[in-house]
């Protein structure tokens, strides 16, 4: 499983840091979730979760400044001997010295941050679940087209990132090309993003690469988005029979999630910008409840009964 380093959360949440001397890039999160140790102060440690980020808010700090000292350098010891990642003090609250001596001494690194402690929790759980959520990498181009992440998939050369190019023209935001990685944030929400090394970057044939963010301004790019549709362009088959109403979705799954998938057949003339603009605005429209399929069937059977 991959994992972030310490350095990077004290950067994101801008943690004051108490135990310089640490090398804290060598210290790596693999669990999202965090932990109170009020138990593990009062010498509870069955079950656990030494993996965790702890955070020590007003009430375990009181429960800290009423212990004898004695005691209190034995629990301090337990906690930080357990190889936890860090500890966290919110509120602004400063450990006192036999914490960061003890800090020192294990390698664990002592932080502060001057959020409230149900706000530095939440918000450290949702970056979390997103730097560790399951990953893979797909080729292809993921577009915001009117607030929906419109995913385009197809075979090399076959006009994703022309159709990405023209949509960019058209006002709309390049996510990244050709690499798409796409995280699991939960068992609804796929979230795709580029790679560090292609970040806004396209290549055209024939053309090379373009800075897509130094060319149409940064109100062309993002860093992410959440995948909502697909859109799989293919060579035009006559032989196979293409979906001509959409009464029923087509889908397709990632990392156990399903997405609504398109498949478009490629000729000379077809404009695919337009195509994945008007396939982006269905969905959107299928979402607060119309279905345009489903309203030409209605009409339907209602002039079936009509003539009978």
């Amino acid at each position: 499983m991959h994992g972030v380093e310490i350095t990077e959360l004290i950067k994101k949440f801008q943690l004051k840091n108490m135990t310089p001397d640490i090398d804290a890039e060598k210290i790596v999160l693999t669990h999202p979730e965090v932990n109170r140790p009020a138990l593990q102060l009062a010498g509870f440690f069955d079950h656990f979760d030494n993996e965790r980020v702890q955070i020590i808010g007003n009430v375990e700090q009181a429960y800290i400044s009423a212990m004898e000292h004695d005691v209190k350098i034995k629990r301090y010891e337990q906690l930080v001997s357990s190889k936890i990642p860090c500890m966290v003090f919110s509120r602004g609250i400063a450990p006192d010295e036999d914490m960061i001596t003890v800090c020192n001494y294990y390698g664990v690194p002592c932080l502060v941050s001057e959020k409230s402690t149900s706000d530095l929790m939440a918000e450290v759980i949702r970056w979390l679940n997103v730097k560790l959520a399951p990953m893979i990498s797909i080729h292809g181009v993921l577009v915001d087209v009117f607030g929906e992440g419109v995913l385009i998939m197809g075979e090399s050369g076959i006009g994703k990132s022309e159709a990405a190019l023209e949509l960019i023209k058209r006002g709309h935001r390049l996510v990244t090309d050709d690499v798409v990685e796409i995280r699991k944030v939960s068992d609804d929400t796929l979230v795709g993003s580029a790679p560090d090394i292609t970040k806004h970057l396209i290549e055209l044939r024939g053309v090379g690469i373009i800075d897509v963010k130094a060319l149409f301004g940064v109100e062309s790019v993002k860093d992410s988005q959440q995948i909502n549709m697909v859109i799989k362009l293919e060579e035009w088959d006559k032989d196979k029979e293409y979906d001509r109403l959409g009464l029923e979705d087509q889908y397709t799954e990632f990392l156990g999630n399903k997405v609504v998938c398109h498949s478009i057949p490629i000729r000379p003339g077809r404009n695919l910008a337009i195509i994945t603009e008007t396939a982006a605005v269905n969905y959107r429209q299928k979402k607060m409840g119309y279905n345009a399929a489903q309203e030409l069937y209605r009409r339907v059977q209602a002039n079936f009964a009509h003539t009978d």
